[in-house]
């Protein structure tokens, strides 16, 4: 998989899931995903030379820290990440950084967080300080609770995503252009001329935005005028549509949502009644 690069440190969202049959190869993407983080270049990040990613490659970095089982009484590992590790986690990542504008957590084998530490893991997923970035690297995705899993970029590492349809991808294209704008009415014009009817359709064309979304917050792709907060705010939006149209929500309650969330902020006049006098000039 070729190497994660960001615009800057900033542009990296607040959580990650890093999961691949190999742990090896998750603990690898994210110190690549660390090394961004806390890289001094200001852009293009890392730069693989400064002293900030120098520092990460050997393993000495004060701001990237590394959380694993505990050994029990006897040496061996127990069988549990443990709700006190991510509570000290949680006052720890309370501290500014020492010397990055980030500090970064990784988390191996998350997917052996108790029940309540992933519970605790939850809420502060939910109100991370602006400061830091989580990595949890799996080997089974599907161990974290769903709730842990919606607040965070899920980035597979196993090279056998399904291929997606060239006409959803080229419209999850042209979505995310317009959303990249910062522009509601460009978002309104969008859905109004290419608002789709079918359920099949409207599926292939959210997995598409998703795939496309989560190359924006690992950046493999421009995030336009988009901050980091607003992309992670959009991947979250994408997988409730996601799930919405598992129980076979209609599409078109799918585009509403898309225009009523896809930017956020106040909706000063309401969705329907603005898409449609958009479209009426379209």
């Amino acid at each position: 998989m070729e190497p994660i690069r960001f615009s800057s440190p900033s542009a990296i969202g607040h959580a990650y899931i890093l999961s691949s049959p190999s742990r090896e190869d998750a603990l690898s993407k994210a110190r690549e995903i660390a090394s961004a983080a806390v890289c001094l270049n200001g852009h293009d990040v890392p730069c693989g030379k400064c002293r900030g990613c120098r520092k990460a490659a050997a393993g000495v970095h004060p701001d990237i820290f590394m959380l694993r089982r505990l050994p029990d009484k006897s040496g061996n590992l127990r069988r549990e990440l443990t709700v006190s590790q991510i509570r000290d986690l949680s006052v720890d990542a309370q501290v500014l950084p020492n010397e990055a504008v980030r500090k970064v957590y990784i988390i191996e084998e998350a997917e052996l967080m108790n029940l309540n530490a992933q519970n605790a893991a939850l809420k502060l997923f939910e109100e991370p300080p602006p400061s830091v970035v989580f990595l949890l690297c799996v080997c089974n995705p599907d161990l974290l609770l769903e709730t842990v899993r919606s607040r965070c970029a899920m980035l597979s590492l196993s090279g056998d995503t399904e291929q997606q349809a060239p006409d959803s991808v080229k419209l999850a294209d042209s979505f995310l252009s317009a959303v990249r704008t910062g522009d509601r009415r460009k978002v309104y014009r969008w859905i109004a001329k290419n608002e789709l009817s079918k359920l099949d359709a409207t599926s292939a064309f959210i997995d598409a935005a998703l795939s496309r979304c989560c190359d924006m917050l690992c950046g493999r792709c421009s995030a336009g005028a988009l901050s980091a907060e607003n992309q992670m705010h959009l991947y979250r939006l994408l997988q409730r549509c996601s799930d919405h149209l598992k129980v076979n929500v209609n599409a078109k309650h799918i585009f509403s949502l898309l225009a009523a969330d896809a930017l956020p902020g106040p909706i000063r006049r309401s969705i329907a009644d603005t898409v449609h006098k958009i479209g009426e000039k379209t």
